[in-house]
């Protein structure tokens, strides 16, 4: 795989591998509640996670109603509909609190092969950038496990980077990749010199195909010439 001259990645399970959620996670969860607002929490967390989800089915709901046929939500807006003691904290208090709370869902390191892939990258002057269906904590979130491999999230180009929570809309919309590619025509960057990578095939795979670009699905098994996990993908590019 040569001639490749930019890079866009999802973010989870992609980059991040996501694990299951921390044992002692309610145990977290009243902790944290205790923390914010001095007693015990008001719902449990699977409380708290069925109403979230319902009330974002309504977002979603409304805004296809409105022609978005892939909206995204507002996490923070969804967050204090459902529990309205937040609008009581300050934002700074609030992003810690909505940063925490998600950490109680799953765990996240670097997937196996990832850093030393960005790495090289890097020293070649490949182009970096993202494509993920995230919220405001996914920035917090990457930046951490990014750290903790030595690595920075400025790697990243932040004109080649779109974040759903920004744009009100989410991958696999086509909008998404036309988009970057505009930013990468911008910069003189073709088609066939830009890779995709992502985990599923719906959200990344085949829309960034449609749009013109090369791809690569992640997996744990090597299948072929355009799949692979970190470590043979780096095989593909680099041998």
């Amino acid at each position: 795989m040569k001639g490749v001259r930019a890079i866009i990645c999802d973010v989870y399970r992609t980059i991040l591998d996501v694990r299951e959620a921390p044992i002692d996670a309610e145990e977290r969860w009243r902790a944290l509640f205790g923390e914010a607002f001095g007693g015990p929490p008001t719902l449990s967390l699977e409380e708290l996670v069925a109403r979230c989800r319902g009330i974002v089915l309504e977002n979603h709901s409304e805004a296809r109603g409105r022609g978005i046929p892939y909206p995204e939500v507002n996490w923070p807006s969804v967050m204090k509909r459902a529990l309205p003691a937040l609008d009581a904290l300050p934002q700074v208090e609030l992003d810690a609190f909505i940063f925490r709370h998600a950490q109680l869902s799953r765990t996240l390191k670097i997937m196996p092969g990832c850093a030393a892939m960005l790495r090289e990258c890097a020293r070649r002057q490949i182009l970096l950038g993202i494509a993920s269906n995230a919220q405001a904590y996914t920035l917090s979130e990457l930046q951490l496990a990014l750290n903790q491999v030595g690595l920075d999230s400025a790697i990243f180009q932040s004109d080649l980077t779109f974040w759903s929570f920004e744009h009100g809309f989410s991958k696999p919309d086509p909008h998404v990749f036309q988009i970057l590619r505009a930013r990468l025509q911008n910069r003189h960057i073709e088609d066939l010199e830009t890779l995709m990578i992502g985990d599923r095939d719906d959200n990344d795979i085949s829309p960034a195909q449609t749009t013109g670009w090369r791809t690569w699905h992640l997996s744990d098994m090597a299948n072929g010439s355009d799949g692979g996990d970190w470590i043979f993908l780096a095989r593909s590019l680099f041998e």
